[in-house]
């Protein structure tokens, strides 16, 4: 409800006059989170009307910010990216101060401990993050231990009840997707071997009086020993293969011949054997030509004679 009533007067006060760059390139919502963290010093209170009236006086009403804003065609998006690069660094800074005062810690969880009154809606303000908190990814190998601590930076009630469930094989915040797991107080949840039967998503959820207060998940990794092995053994073969098939001899020894033949001296090889088989072959068949021609002659002599007789 209150955030309702802070949209629509942050959109009254940025549209009640004519339009601006800051309306045309800077999100609402962003404009809302500036001024959600808009501090009074001297009340510690927080005053969101008066930064809506500081911007509206900065972009909407001043001339020379209007006119800077007049730029050709193609150079609207530069545009853009100057006011965001000016405007998005406050709001982180607002939102760092809004932490320090009110005592609100991000990302996540219902924290009724941070809220702090607000003097214009005459009601405590929570801090207003969701329950439901990014998932840490958490990596281990085969047969391993993995501890997941479900632990907040901010401060819990005494009667807390801690609920572990676990989704198989998945990466998922579907809370529908889980099944229990362990209920207790105990925060930490141990495995002592880790196989690849415990991949999957683990959440944590807290309550307090039956209520929610945060649900923290964890993308557990195995990663399988025999996989493991094979690729650390095959970073240590590419390291120690050098060109040509060589292997790095070990420190003091002697050094290792090649487990195979390169290429290039394959191709040598196998083209002197073929030169050599050409120049046989020639030297062979010159050899048997003067042979073939006396017995020709002779043959032709034989002949005549008989011719004679």
């Amino acid at each position: 409800m209150c955030t309702s009533a802070l949209w629509l007067m942050c959109v009254s006060l940025l549209f009640s006059t004519s339009l601006s760059c800051y309306q045309c390139f800077v999100d609402v919502q962003d404009s809302l989170r500036l001024c959600w963290g808009h501090i009074l010093t001297e009340h510690n209170i927080r005053n969101v009307d008066a930064c809506f009236r500081k911007l509206d006086s900065i972009f909407n009403n001043n001339k020379r910010v209007i006119e800077a804003g007049r730029v050709g065609k193609g150079y609207d998006k530069q545009l853009k990216e100057l006011l965001n690069a000016e405007i998005l660094p406050m709001v982180e800074e607002f939102n760092n101060r809004l932490n320090d005062v009110s005592g609100c810690f991000p990302p996540c969880g219902f924290q009724s401990a941070g809220a702090v009154y607000n003097c214009i809606t005459c009601q405590y303000d929570s801090c207003e993050f969701p329950l439901d908190c990014p998932v840490k990814e958490i990596k281990v190998m085969e047969n391993s231990r993995s501890r997941m601590w479900c632990d907040v930076p901010f401060h819990l009630p005494n009667d807390i009840e801690v609920i572990w469930r676990f989704a198989e094989e998945v990466k998922t915040q579907q809370v529908d997707q889980f099944k229990e797991v362990t209920a207790g107080v105990d925060r930490l949840y141990s495995i002592p071997s880790a196989s690849l039967q415990h991949q999957g998503t683990y959440l944590c959820e807290i309550y307090s009086g039956q209520r929610s207060i945060v649900r923290l998940y964890y993308y557990l990794t195995v990663t399988p020993q025999v996989v493991a092995g094979h690729t650390e053994l095959q970073e240590i073969f590419d390291l120690s293969l050098l060109p040509g098939g060589w292997l790095l001899p070990a420190p003091g020894g002697p050094p290792h011949f090649p487990l195979l033949p390169s290429p290039l001296l394959l191709t040598a090889c196998l083209t002197a054997l073929l030169l050599l088989l050409f120049l046989s072959l020639g030297i062979l068949y010159w050899l048997l030509i003067p042979e073939q021609t006396s017995l020709s002659e002779q043959a032709a002599g034989d002949e005549g004679l008989e011719g004679r007789i």
